[in-house]
């Protein structure tokens, strides 16, 4: 399986995310997974990386734009790597290119693409497991956020059933491996009238 794991590329972060994060890149090696990330060599790209690495990962795919392509921001032993030429395509590709999506603790950029996905799934347009990897419960404040939403009926609960969130990596991969997409119509996620024509 070719897991894509979103996260910060910030330098600045705390340590003892970065060590879970390259704790859940050794497991996705362990577990004869890919890795599929953002190309980054800082922050939790960087930890996902070299914990894949150290792990002897079969393949490490990393994906960027062009401009990217300088001194100090790229992790440098990718088996493969796909260069873009902005970040929606870099954010097309990661799409294309997994089969499977891990959130980590990351800024504006990582929730953009969690958002992208769900969005995605929520339209009947993607069909692979979403897990948010809630790390000393960095994403508590976004799941109340989510909340909010469904409860001003801004999002409907069902909504709330297209990603898993995870505290144990064990039980997440679990999840992502034996994952079955239900099918389901657009109504039963979005509050839409679909007879207009």
């Amino acid at each position: 399986m070719k897991i894509c794991v979103y996260g910060a590329s910030s330098k600045t972060i705390d340590d003892k995310i970065v060590e879970k994060v390259e704790e859940l890149g050794e497991l996705i090696a362990k577990r004869n997974h890919t890795l599929v990330f953002g190309g980054g060599m800082t922050g939790c790209m960087g930890a996902a990386a070299r914990g894949a690495e150290r792990a002897k990962a079969k393949a490490i795919l990393g994906i960027a734009p062009k401009f990217f392509n300088v001194d100090g921001i790229l992790f440098p032993n990718c088996t493969d790597f796909i260069y873009t030429k902005d970040m929606r395509e870099r954010k097309a590709k990661l799409e294309e290119h997994s089969d499977a999506f891990i959130i980590t603790p990351g800024g504006v950029g990582t929730y953009d693409e969690f958002f992208e996905i769900l969005t995605l799934k929520q339209l009947g347009k993607l069909k692979k497991p979403i897990a948010l990897y809630d790390i000393y419960g960095y994403f508590s404040p976004l799941l109340k956020l989510l909340e909010a939403c469904v409860q001003n009926n801004f999002m409907n609960q069902a909504s709330m059933s297209l990603f898993k969130v995870f505290t144990n990596p064990v039980e997440m991969f679990e999840y992502l491996e034996n994952y079955e997409h239900q099918e389901g119509d657009l109504t039963d996620y979005k509050d839409v009238n679909t007879d207009i024509n």
